[in-house]
């Protein structure tokens, strides 16, 4: 595998900073470089919670958000697949609408602890 590779998972306990790095409803690009590749992923925030999600659509492997952190509708209710319009619902990156619908994006399990946003 080189270092360019594109990577599903992470280890626990990376810091990806504070939770208000994310304004609430919408989303952020987290890119992380590790030895074995490059890890692509996305933070939702939902009030105190944040979830964790794989960038990349089910339906053809693209990453969601074609302008950078764009990955939610305009009223912040789903996260949306700027490619072919799948709709996740951020909680569960359940597809309910597109191209996709009943898949799931890939979890990137993350917690909010202390205010802080890390891997688990």
């Amino acid at each position: 595998m080189s270092n360019d590779e594109r990577l599903v998972a992470t280890p626990a306990n990376i810091s990806l900073g504070p939770l208000d790095v994310i304004e609430d409803g919408k989303a952020r690009n987290f890119v992380i470089q590790m030895n074995a590749g490059r890890f692509h992923g996305f933070v939702v925030r939902r009030g105190d919670c944040a979830y964790g999600y794989v960038d990349r659509c089910p339906h053809a492997g693209l990453p969601l958000a074609q302008k950078l952190d764009d990955y939610m509708t305009g009223d912040g209710a789903f996260v949306a697949c700027s490619w072919h319009g799948a709709l996740f619902r951020p909680e569960d990156g359940l597809c309910v609408g597109g191209p996709c619908a009943g898949q799931r994006l890939t979890s990137w399990p993350v917690a909010v602890i202390a205010g802080q946003i890390l891997t688990i």
